[in-house]
């Protein structure tokens, strides 16, 4: 069990990778195309992905698939399982994805890291309402991991000068209201997922998910955006790296892989996307990082750790 745990643990992390470069292919993205035609596009792309993966695996399930003993009226509640978890979190990831777009326009950078990336303690509070437990190194984890955010994604984009300008967040303004929203809505995300992913076929909730949030985004894009093929064409390399990395694989790493884990503990780990995106700017787009930020690093891998030490389980915390 222990092991199984290791490897979710693993593959979570290799989605955080995918998301945190996907912020370089996302801010080059930008330039050419608005928010809800990049998110429109990236994940109607993701979908179509998923199609042929869903057939390859039936093929390779197939044999499985057929010793299956499986009534009528259950193969019919799996049906209605995997589309309502679909539905719900295809529209959850659409709000919570164009949400942090918005929210960026209004506010600066390091807020909207700092605020999206709260989902990290909003998950464990709102898991306390659904009679989820979590043992004292994960909250210990939680409070590290929104110190390292702290100094990665506030103080270490800002001088000492301006630090002080910092305290004046509290007068929120449009910007944090709906960066709060969406880490609200990523959090919900998170929960959605943990909840349906025993239940149906993590692949083909992914490819629903894609569908219902590109249909969306897409109603959206016609209404306040000018979409043009020529744009979208010239940004063709971002488009393709968050289609088909960001949404295809990485979603569907995060639906799959997150089966049978604390949402916490997931939630922590893909935190860790904020750390990545940092290194892939330096790497990518030549940017330093700063004593803060490196200290940042170092309290979210902090974080991680804790929250992955073993913990006595008390009702099994980790199930429904």
């Amino acid at each position: 069990m222990n092991g199984m745990k290791i490897k979710n643990s693993l593959l979570l992390l290799l989605t955080a990778t995918i998301w945190g470069v996907a912020f370089v292919a996302q801010s080059v993205g930008m330039d050419y195309v608005g928010p809800l035609t990049f998110n429109c596009v990236r994940s109607l792309l993701g979908g179509i992905v998923l199609i042929p993966c869903i057939w390859l695996l039936g093929r390779l399930d197939g044999k499985q698939a057929v010793q299956e003993r499986r009534t009528a009226e259950d193969k019919k509640k799996e049906q209605k399982d995997l589309l309502a978890g679909g539905i719900l979190c295809g529209i959850l990831l659409c709000l919570a994805s164009n949400f942090q777009q918005m929210g960026i326009m209004y506010t600066s950078v390091g807020k909207a890291g700092f605020i999206t990336a709260c989902y990290i303690i909003i998950v464990p509070i709102l898991g306390i309402f659904l009679n989820r437990k979590c043992g004292i190194n994960v909250w210990f984890g939680v409070l590290f991991a929104l110190l390292g955010l702290y100094f990665l994604c506030v103080k270490g984009n800002t001088s000492t000068v301006e630090m002080e300008r910092l305290i004046s967040w509290l007068p929120v303004g449009k910007g944090e209201i709906l960066l709060m929203i969406c880490a609200l809505l990523f959090s919900l995300h998170i929960l959605i997922i943990d909840y349906f992913t025993v239940r149906v076929d993590g692949v083909k909730m992914s490819c629903i998910q894609f569908f219902v949030c590109g249909v969306l985004s897409g109603a959206g894009m016609f209404l306040v955006e000018e979409p043009r093929m020529a744009e979208i064409l010239t940004a063709w390399q971002p488009i393709l790296y968050a289609g088909i990395m960001s949404c295809g694989v990485a979603y569907t790493l995060q639906i799959v892989w997150q089966k049978g884990m604390n949402p916490t503990v997931a939630s922590l780990i893909l935190s860790l996307e904020s750390v990545i995106s940092v290194l892939a700017g330096m790497v990518l787009l030549s940017q330093k990082m700063s004593r803060w930020e490196i200290s940042g690093c170092v309290l979210m891998f902090i974080a991680i750790v804790l929250a992955q030490l073993p913990q006595r389980e008390k009702g099994n915390v980790y199930e429904e």
